[in-house]
């Protein structure tokens, strides 16, 4: 997967994603995202497009369980969101809608810069700069949740787990 690059900082919570203001009218992800990210960048969810990936700090998604938080970035087309780390409810919400979300060094990485994500192999291409990012490659269940585009769906064509 390859896609342009926005850039956050640490400490991303639920609420930054999309407030809870904004869950009172409507449910629909699709709907929400005009609402992407307003209380930091009220232009973002406007700059983003399909197949753009996130680069954040530390500890992205926290806050809240809200479970709003991943499906509105996965509406909005998001690709990927890569981070130093994840709240760890977010992270698990994010694996079950089939958003990757990828715990490497984002240090090096800066806001318009294009990359190139290799899931199967653990490794990001940052092609702005040449260079190349290695993460915990991901366990086999993990990468068939994504390649199937979330949990449900995973279980619905296996009829649960392949162990």
């Amino acid at each position: 997967m390859r896609g342009q690059v926005h850039k956050l900082g640490d400490d991303i919570n639920t609420d930054y994603i999309i407030s809870g203001k904004n869950k009172r009218d409507t449910f629909d992800p699709r709907e929400m995202v005009k609402h992407l990210f307003e209380d930091i960048d009220p232009t973002l969810a406007m700059r983003i497009k399909c197949g753009d990936i996130l680069v954040a700090g530390n500890n992205f998604g926290c806050g809240s369980s809200r479970e709003a938080a991943p499906q509105v970035i996965k509406a909005a087309g998001v690709r990927a969101v890569l981070a130093k780390s994840f709240a760890r409810i977010f992270f698990r919400n994010g694996i079950n809608i089939g958003l990757p979300l990828l715990i490497c060094d984002t240090g090096g990485i800066e806001e318009g810069d294009v990359l190139e994500i290799d899931l199967e192999n653990g490794i990001i291409q940052n092609i702005t700069r040449n260079r190349q990012i290695t993460f915990r490659k991901l366990p086999a269940v993990m990468a068939d949740i994504f390649q199937e585009g979330g949990l449900v769906n995973y279980l619905r064509k296996n009829q649960g787990f392949v162990v």
